[in-house]
């Protein structure tokens, strides 16, 4: 997955959108649902838990299925990126330890998962304005390109694939 820089005016808009939307849908589906399902099937006893959370499950994965349905939607394209973006890092987060040993042997496909995971989240912290953790990035990143000098290695996390992370 390449990086790309993303307009994030339009991808805060979007989002923010969409979590309404979600946060809406599930709200208002889910008690119709299960407001439905108590109409139709009244519990004597007066607990209608079980109906109550069918509603809940039912309208989750309704609200999943047009999310994914729309994924490819132009609408959406910022918001399946960063999700897309995430995953990717996720993968390279749970590898991170075997990547650092590997890195300070000069594994040169562990510096560029690593290189990677930096610039990546470098970009999802300045879409979600987190700047509080970008001084402890610019620490690590300095680290590792010190790493990367010390073996004579040019990191661009432009060359990185998924793919590499199987040796880990």
């Amino acid at each position: 997955m390449k990086l790309i820089q993303i307009d994030k005016a339009r991808y805060r808009k979007h989002l923010n959108q969409v979590i309404i939307a979600c946060v809406i849908a599930l709200a208002v589906g889910s008690l119709a649902i299960s407001q439905t399902l108590i109409a139709l099937f009244p519990d004597p006893s007066g607990s209608h838990f079980h109906w109550n959370l069918l509603g809940v499950v039912v309208c989750s994965l309704l609200v999943g299925f047009v999310l994914n349905k729309y994924r490819n939607h132009d609408y959406m394209t910022e918001i399946v990126y960063v999700w897309e973006l995430k995953k990717a890092l996720n993968k390279i987060t749970r590898k991170m330890p075997k990547l650092k040993a590997a890195g300070r042997e000069g594994n040169a496909d562990a510096l560029l998962a690593i290189q990677y995971s930096y610039a990546g989240s470098r970009l999802l912290w300045q879409l979600d304005d987190n700047t509080i953790t970008m001084d402890e990035l610019a620490i690590k990143q300095a680290e590792l390109d010190s790493v990367a000098e010390k073996y004579n290695l040019s990191l661009d996390a432009e060359r990185y694939d998924e793919s590499i992370l199987k040796q880990f």
